[in-house]
């Protein structure tokens, strides 16, 4: 997370108990936080009064705001802030947590793009938020290619990696395109750039073509360079977002939270340069929280971020795993679970690599 912002105001211990019984109060429910709720949920017996005059003063310094005509306060983003890096504990995640996550994750799948869906829809269905992937560039070497016919201007390319990725993409083949030409350019992509990566298999091909042009045919050769080239025009080798679980974050919601869901949407919707996703998380090791306008990625709806990368075998940052949600997210218990649940992900996706 990150470190204690060095300007936290100094509080009194009777207001530092108040300020966390309100936010603690306020992120279980959604309501305003009155005095009189927190004179009942305070051991030291501390009256209302007196609760009322520490409340204001953590209004004055920015902590706490009225959201309506209302006895009630709520924390305003500083203070989630200061609650997130000074005052909430450091927890380990649950032992029952702990148990839903590996019982959900233990069940094989059949690529790294599965293990990640998977992931993600456990992050949301136990957080109730909805959670993002952000999967590897496909850098791993290349296993196999292969052409599929779907209709006379239609061909699917179906790339397997190394690792166990699989990716498909449609694209409109050469004139004249027979069934035997399609098999002379899938065997000859297979003899050419097996072991290689995505980013060397364009110049290669190339290259390829040119010496070889005995063993290939003209159609066949316009093929394997369409089919190469389509990875390249759609970014295969790009970051790939993967949202989970949105749905759950309307379930909730009251009817002054529909515009900021709309707009969360709209941003998952329209977000083309994804990579900023995983460059939130390098500035440290394990997870970040991202509180309203931090969020720069989301910044419009106002929604909170809790993000951490996953890691290869070499700890070298592949991917990121995260729940997005309002800011009174659970921060206590999500912030483990996403935590846990990078970790594990960058087991399974690293021993995959390795078996491959």
């Amino acid at each position: 997370m990150l470190p204690t912002d060095p300007t936290t105001p100094d509080m009194s211990d009777r207001a530092r108990a108040v300020f966390r019984t309100l936010v603690e109060s306020y992120l279980e429910t959604g309501e305003p936080v009155g005095s009189r709720t927190l004179s009942r949920q305070i051991p030291e017996g501390v009256s209302a009064a007196t609760i009322r005059n520490v409340m204001q003063d953590l209004e004055f310094l920015g902590l706490l705001e009225a959201p309506h005509i209302s006895a009630g306060r709520i924390p305003t983003e500083i203070g989630l802030r200061l609650f997130v890096d000074g005052i909430m504990e450091s927890r380990t995640i649950d032992g029952l947590d702990r148990s839903e996550i590996e019982k959900s994750m233990s069940e094989p799948q059949p690529d790294v793009s599965a293990v990640l869906d998977r992931a993600g829809s456990v992050l949301s269905m136990m957080t109730r938020g909805a959670s993002l992937i952000l999967s590897p560039s496909m850098e791993a070497p290349i296993k196999h290619i292969e052409f599929v016919s779907l209709a006379a201007d239609r061909v699917l390319v179906v790339l397997v990696t190394a690792d166990g990725q699989v990716e498909n993409r449609l694209f409109t083949p050469p004139p004249g395109l027979t069934p035997s030409a399609m098999r002379e350019a899938a065997n000859f992509l297979n003899a050419v750039l097996e072991g290689r990566t995505l980013s060397e298999a364009n110049r290669l091909v190339r290259h390829e073509i040119t010496n070889r042009q005995q063993e290939i045919d003209a159609i066949a050769a316009r093929l394997v360079e369409a089919g190469v080239a389509v990875w390249g025009d759609q970014g295969a080798g790009r970051d790939r977002l993967m949202v989970r679980g949105a749905a759950q974050l309307l379930d909730d919601a009251e009817a002054a939270d529909l515009e900021r869901i709309r707009s969360l949407f709209d941003d998952l919707e329209r977000k083309e340069d994804l990579a900023q996703l995983l460059d939130l998380t390098e500035e440290g090791d394990g997870v970040r929280v991202f509180i309203g306008s931090e969020n720069k990625l989301f910044s419009l709806s106002g929604s909170s971020l809790v993000v951490s990368p996953y890691m290869n075998g070499e700890r070298k940052i592949i991917g990121a795993i995260g729940v997005i949600g309002p800011t009174r997210l659970n921060y206590g218990r999500i912030v483990p679970i996403v935590d846990y649940t990078a970790q594990l992900v960058g087991r399974i996706v690293s021993d995959r690599g390795a078996a491959g």
